[in-house]
C-alpha cells in the first residue's frame, strides 16, 4: 500500500546533504509485504521525498526498515537505501492495520489502515530513485512497477521523538492498495 503528502520544508530537510536544496514537492509513505526476492521474503515500511530536476521528477528514500538483516545489508550496499530494522504487526489487507515498531533507537511507530474506494486497475509506471552514497557520489537507479493497484484512502498514524512525522504526515491520505505488483530497482548510475 501506498500514500501521498505534501512537501514543504520539513520534507525538504529529510534529503541528505548531497540533494539539500532540492524542493519537496511530495512524499510518499508505504507498507511493502515482498514475496520473492533474493534474500527470501520480508516486509518493508518506506518514506520517500519526491523533487524534480527540470521536468524529470526522482524520489529519495529518506527512511526505510525491514525485518530481514539480508535484506537491510543489500539495500544499503547496493542502492544506499537507509534501511534500519524493525519488528511488523498485522496484515495488508482493506481495512485491516499494519504497524511497524523500531527495532532499535531511536523509536519511532507507522501505521496504516487502507479503505478500498475502487475498482482494480493496471499500472505501468517508471521512476528514478536518487540516493547518496556513504561516498558522497549520488546514484540514479531506475524503479519499474507494472502491476494493479487499487484507489484507497488510507488512515497514517506515525510517532517518533525526531522528526520523521514532520513530513511523514500522520491523518487521511490518498493512496493505493497494491493489489501485484513486479518491483525493479536497477543498478544506481553515477
Amino acid at each position: 500500500m501506498l500514500w501521498v503528502g505534501r512537501g514543504g520544508r520539513a520534507a525538504a530537510a529529510a534529503l541528505p546533504p548531497s540533494l539539500s536544496g532540492s524542493s519537496a514537492l511530495a512524499t510518499v509513505g508505504g507498507f511493502v509485504r515482498y514475496t520473492d526476492t533474493p534474500v527470501g521474503a520480508y516486509d518493508e515500511v518506506l518514506g520517500m521525498v519526491g523533487s524534480r530536476r527540470g521536468l524529470r521528477p526522482w524520489g529519495n528514500v529518506a527512511f526505510m526498515s525491514v525485518d530481514s538483516e539480508s535484506s537491510l545489508v543489500g539495500g544499503r550496499t547496493n542502492w544506499a537505501m537507509p534501511k534500519t530494522l524493525a519488528r511488523f504487526d498485522g496484515e495488508l489487507g482493506d481495512g485491516r492495520l499494519i504497524t511497524a515498531n523500531s527495532a532499535d533507537e531511536p523509536s519511532w511507530t507507522v501505521s496504516a489502515t487502507p479503505r478500498v474506494k475502487g475498482p482494480a486497475i493496471p499500472l505501468k509506471a517508471k521512476a528514478t530513485a536518487r540516493q547518496q552514497f556513504a561516498d558522497g557520489r549520488v546514484g540514479d537507479s531506475l524503479l519499474s512497477f507494472p502491476g494493479r493497484i487499487r484507489p484507497a484512502l488510507v488512515t497514517v498514524g506515525v510517532s517518533s521523538a525526531g522528526p520523521l512525522p514532520t513530513w511523514l504526515r500522520p491523518g487521511l491520505h490518498l493512496g493505493a492498495f497494491v493489489e501485484e505488483a513486479t518491483f525493479t530497482l536497477g543498478e544506481p548510475r553515477f
